[in-house]
C-alpha cells in the first residue's frame, strides 16, 4: 500500500487488496467506467496539478461522472494511489531482460526508472509502506531481478537491487526537489550561484575549510550537467554490483557493452530517456 496522508475510504469496508477485487462485480448493473479510465485521468492531473489534487471529485469531474460512484471502482485513496505507482511502474521498459548482459540490462532499468520518476514528479511525494504488488510491479521483479537470478542466491540479489534502486530515487528525488526550489525562488541555478559567492568566497578565503576550498577550487562533479552527475554515480554503483557477482558474470559480457566506453568522461553516451525527461523538465 501506498499512504499519501490523506484518507478517503468507504466507511467500515473490510479491507481486500485491490488487486483481488473484480475489475466488475459479479451482480448489478454493467460498469461504465473502468480502473484504468480512473487511473489515468488520475495521473493526468497529478501530473499537470500535482498528486493532492487527484482526489476523487477532481478525477469525476475530469471524466464526467459523479464523485460517489466513483468508490465502486476504486474503494478508497489508497487503492487510488496503489493504481496510480504501479501504472508508472508499466512506463519502464524490460522488454527482453535478462538478456544475458546484467550491466546493460541494469543500466536500461535504472535510466528507464529516473526518466519515470522525471516525467511523473509527483510520485516522489508518494510515502511507500507496504506495496501490494500490482501486475507491473510484478513483472519489474521478475525481469529485474531475474538478471543477478542466475549468479546470486535470492537474499543477496535483493540487496544489490535495492542498492540499485535506492541510488536511482534518492538522486531523482533531489533532482525534483532541487528544480522544485529553484522554481519556487524564481533563480536560475547560475543567479543562485552569484548571489551566493560573496559568501563562498569569504569562506574560501578564510583557510578553515581545506575540504570545502578543494570542492569549490577542484571538483568538477557540481558543475556537471544533471545527466552527467548520474551516469557517473551509476557506474560506480554497478561496479560495486559486479564486485558482489561471481568472475564468470563480467567474463560472459562483451566487452563494448561494459560501460567501458563511457569511462574516459561523462557526456560520450547516446541520449537517452531519462536525458531526454531531464531536458524536458
Amino acid at each position: 500500500m501506498y499512504a499519501t496522508g490523506e484518507e478517503e475510504t468507504v466507511a467500515d469496508a473490510e479491507y481486500v487488496n485491490i488487486w483481488m477485487r473484480p475489475e466488475r462485480p459479479a451482480r448489478g448493473p454493467k460498469p461504465v467506467y473502468s480502473r484504468a479510465q480512473i487511473t489515468e485521468a488520475a495521473i493526468r492531473i497529478a501530473d499537470a496539478e500535482g498528486l493532492e489534487a487527484a482526489t476523487m471529485r477532481r478525477i469525476a469531474a475530469e471524466i464526467g461522472a459523479g464523485a460517489m460512484s466513483l468508490y465502486r471502482y476504486v474503494p478508497s485513496r489508497d487503492d487510488l494511489v496503489e493504481l496510480m505507482a504501479d501504472r508508472l511502474m508499466g512506463e519502464i521498459d524490460v522488454t527482453g531482460m535478462p538478456s544475458g548482459d546484467w550491466r546493460a540490462d541494469l543500466t536500461r532499468y535504472a535510466d528507464g526508472l529516473r526518466a519515470m520518476w522525471l516525467r511523473h514528479p509527483w510520485i516522489a511525494t508518494v510515502q511507500r509502506s507496504l506495496p501490494s504488488f500490482g501486475p507491473n510491479q510484478l513483472l519489474l521483479i521478475e525481469r529485474l531481478m531475474g538478471v543477478l537470478d542466475v549468479f546470486v542466491p535470492i537474499d543477496e540479489n535483493l540487496g544489490l537491487v535495492a542498492m540499485l534502486n535506492s541510488y536511482v530515487e534518492g538522486t531523482v528525488r533531489e533532482e525534483i526537489s532541487s528544480a522544485r526550489e529553484f522554481r519556487r525562488s524564481g533563480l536560475s541555478e547560475s543567479e543562485w550561484m552569484a548571489r551566493s559567492y560573496p559568501y563562498v568566497d569569504r569562506l574560501v578565503k578564510s583557510g578553515e575549510y581545506p575540504i570545502f576550498t578543494k570542492i569549490v577550487m577542484e571538483a568538477r562533479q557540481p558543475h556537471l550537467s544533471r545527466d552527467d552527475q548520474f551516469w557517473y554515480g551509476l557506474r560506480r554503483v554497478l561496479d560495486c554490483i559486479a564486485a558482489a557477482l561471481p568472475s564468470t558474470a563480467e567474463s560472459s559480457m562483451p566487452a563494448h557493452r561494459e560501460g567501458r566506453e563511457e569511462q574516459d568522461g561523462p557526456g560520450q553516451a547516446r541520449s537517452r530517456p531519462s536525458e531526454r525527461a531531464s531536458k524536458a523538465k
